[in-house]
């Protein structure tokens, strides 16, 4: 079972420590110090589908010299502010990738491993996309 704390330092800034005892600076953004509680869930499935993909594709003994997630979302515009559309775009690079190799592991981590992607699927739309740098295309070539 995963487990984490919040201590609360002062105005809207607070650490976040996780089970293994790595921290986070968390904040407001009128703070100015510390990530977004909003903006740490799209760092948390951006993090979660790149654990994934590199796991992945290691398996399928594919190098990678090169992995970049951007995530952005929609929320709404009232309170909660629950996010409504999720999306992340994959920059990705390395030896003898394929198109056909990078988009199934990004399916397989969204729709079948990452835990963040499962936990939020229920209300927010997932979509991805990708793009292979144009070095590893050469030397897949």
């Amino acid at each position: 079972m995963g487990t984490a704390t919040v201590k609360w330092i002062e105005g809207r800034q607070f650490i976040g420590v996780d089970s293994t005892n790595h921290s986070v600076v968390l904040s407001t953004p009128g703070e100015g110090i510390g990530i977004k509680p909003s903006d740490l869930l799209l760092i948390a499935v951006a993090s979660c589908s790149a654990v994934d993909v590199v796991e992945i594709l290691e398996k399928k003994r594919m190098t990678l010299t090169h992995l970049e997630i951007s995530s952005s979302g929609e929320q709404d515009q009232d309170p909660p502010w629950t996010f409504r559309k999720v999306h992340m775009h994959y920059k990705i690079g390395g030896k003898n990738l394929t198109e056909k190799a990078v988009a199934q592991a990004i399916q397989l981590s969204e729709e079948k491993y990452c835990s963040v992607a499962a936990t939020i699927r229920g209300t927010a739309q997932i979509t991805t996309d990708f793009e292979i740098l144009e070095e590893a295309l050469a030397e897949a070539v």
